[in-house]
């Protein structure tokens, strides 16, 4: 169906067209390269849509969303989406026309294309300032979610917030991985270690969350002890440790 809209000279339905892509990504486990192809210009074209309407957020958001389903095996032409998914970043940046989701999708886009390309993270660094991005959603996301609802309310569905907070931290573990930069390392610890406090007290799973994550990652290799120790994490740790436990009442 995909083939056929598209091949279509006169009379091309470009919704039914975005709606089929959508599908297709987020669907298909490995989606095909050609179909990458074709599909990522017409969900950039929507995504880079810069009305404030609640319907064309919605819209925006969704393409942005099956983009970040393409995983980083797959190669994809840096020409087919770079200058693109860039604007879309800095524009709201300026402007924060784009929803959390929306927002955090668009970088899980650029960060599988990590993956692939060691290179690119000076696109990260330099011109998206992705650290400082992260770090600041970090901490807006720390204050709006329900940290007492998630105490002993195991059973109970995660609020939005919550969601987009877990899906930040995916992202930065595999930043923390992926970065060569210490000094971007330091302030995605940063924001960990702000998540890691926020929670500690109420929110179990995002609290150990951010202590795996951090261990994970210094056992792979991807950060050094004086890293976590000038983000803050150590600190964070002992502090922890010194609380009274049950044992101790």
């Amino acid at each position: 169906m995909i083939i056929e809209e598209e091949k279509k000279t006169e009379e091309k339905n470009e919704k039914l067209l975005v709606d089929l892509c959508e599908c297709y990504l987020l669907l298909k486990e490995y989606p095909s390269l050609k179909y990458i192809s074709i599909c990522l210009p017409f969900l950039l074209k929507v995504a880079s849509e810069k009305e404030e309407n609640e319907e064309t957020q919605k819209e925006v958001e969704m393409a942005l969303f099956a983009l970040s389903s393409i995983e980083g095996y797959c190669e994809v032409k840096r020409e087919l989406y770079l200058n693109e998914i860039k604007e879309i970043i800095q524009y709201h940046q300026e402007q924060r026309n784009l929803t959390q989701l929306a927002y955090q999708s668009a970088w899980m886009f650029l960060i599988h294309r990590l993956c692939r390309d060691e290179h690119f993270e000076r696109v990260f660094v330099n011109e998206l300032h992705f650290s400082r991005e992260a770090r600041r959603e970090l901490e807006e996301l720390a204050k709006c979610a329900d940290w007492k609802r998630g105490k002993g309310n195991e059973g109970e569905k995660e609020a939005k917030e919550e969601l987009i907070l877990i899906g930040w931290l995916r992202i930065l573990g595999l930043c923390l991985v992926l970065f060569q930069s210490t000094s971007e390392k330091h302030i995605l610890i940063g924001g960990i270690v702000h998540v890691f406090r926020a929670a500690k007290d109420n929110y179990g799973d995002i609290y150990e969350n951010c202590f795996n994550l951090l261990g994970e990652t210094t056992y792979q290799g991807a950060m050094k002890v004086d890293y976590l120790l000038k983000g803050g994490a150590i600190n964070a740790v002992l502090e922890e440790m010194k609380r009274p436990t049950l044992n101790n009442i």
